[in-house]
């Protein structure tokens, strides 16, 4: 199901960029005396940006029961991020944007306290790369012209800064990989719920859907150029991100059919849990909860972002 909704997007993300491109015809960025007319609304810009990502999931987290929500935010497990795209603005408040979106996102449960998250020892990382639409809402006015860009001038008439929300929605990929023998190893392959073998279910799908929403900034340096600030949260349809979801399989079964490495990876329990014997099994054991399968993953990014307004160029031949 996940994978024909991707394809949908993937198929009505040109059809909207076409769109746009008709709207745009009639619009026009025009120049008077060194001024921008008051009578544009409509642009066309170039988005890009970088910063820093976190993930919202089972593995890692604050130093009690995960809550799936940014209370559960693990400073440490930051990681990079970087974006990429193409707006659309056809009204003083409204705008639409396609972009792609990397992330790296990763969690390790012995970062907590947590008794029973670092009693299981999880940790992953995963690439995230993302394609999404999204409509922004603009709720302060854009300032047109140079006129707020005044040599020697104080206040805020120095800025034209700009503020928005935005909601959308998008496909992404992502292969959760974990360390053994120093290598970083695929996860899903593995198999490491039992996914695969007898009463463990199916494989899950390393590509799913997403919701983009958030709020941004952004300031104008200049009539093509704008430097800003973007944070995003990204609510997901799925809860195998960190490759984390139900409970334990059998990991005798997992060593028998998977080798010592899926069983490793499966299952690297510290077995320091109170009332548990040597191997855990009070913890670990077959049928034991491993992960939440309540709440679906979620991950969020802060980028500084810079914005390109493409110049418009009219089709109009001269005569002479």
């Amino acid at each position: 199901m996940q994978r024909k909704i991707l394809i949908i997007l993937l198929l009505t993300i040109p059809l909207l960029v076409s769109a746009q491109k008709a709207g745009y015809k009639g619009s026009r960025r025009i120049k008077q005396g060194g001024f921008l007319s008051p009578k544009v609304k409509k642009t066309k810009e170039w988005v890009f940006g970088f910063g820093a990502s976190n993930f919202l999931g089972d593995l890692g987290g604050a130093n009690q029961i995960g809550t799936h929500f940014v209370k559960d935010f693990e400073f440490s497990m930051t990681r990079p991020s970087a974006q990429i795209g193409y707006r659309y603005r056809f009204q003083k408040r409204w705008a639409v944007k396609v972009g792609v979106y990397w992330q790296l996102v990763s969690g390790a449960d012995r970062l907590t306290t947590e008794p029973f998250r670092q009693n299981r020892n999880l940790s992953f990382r995963s690439n995230i790369f993302e394609l999404s639409g999204q409509a922004e809402y603009y709720f302060t006015k854009q300032q047109v012209g140079r006129h707020y860009k005044i040599k020697h001038a104080k206040g805020m008439k120095n800025f034209n800064l700009q503020g928005y929300i935005f909601l959308g929605f998008g496909g992404f990929f992502f292969n959760p990989k974990a360390q053994y023998d120093g290598k970083w190893i695929a996860l899903q392959p593995l198999g490491t719920e039992g996914e695969g073998l007898p009463g463990g279910g199916k494989k899950y799908s390393r590509v799913s859907v997403c919701i983009p929403y958030g709020l941004g900034f952004k300031n104008a340096l200049s009539d093509e150029w704008t430097i800003g600030l973007e944070v995003g949260m990204r609510q997901t349809f799925t809860d195998y991100i960190d490759d984390v979801h139900g409970v334990y399989y059998d990991n005798t079964a997992i060593l028998n059919a998977r080798g010592p490495m899926a069983a490793a990876l499966a299952d690297p329990s510290l077995y320091s849990m109170p009332g548990g014997d040597q191997r855990g099994l009070h913890q670990s054991g077959a049928g034991q909860e491993r992960g939440d399968p309540k709440h679906t993953d979620s991950y969020m990014f802060v980028n500084i972002t810079g914005t390109y307004v493409i110049p418009y160029r009219s089709k109009t031949r001269s005569k002479f």
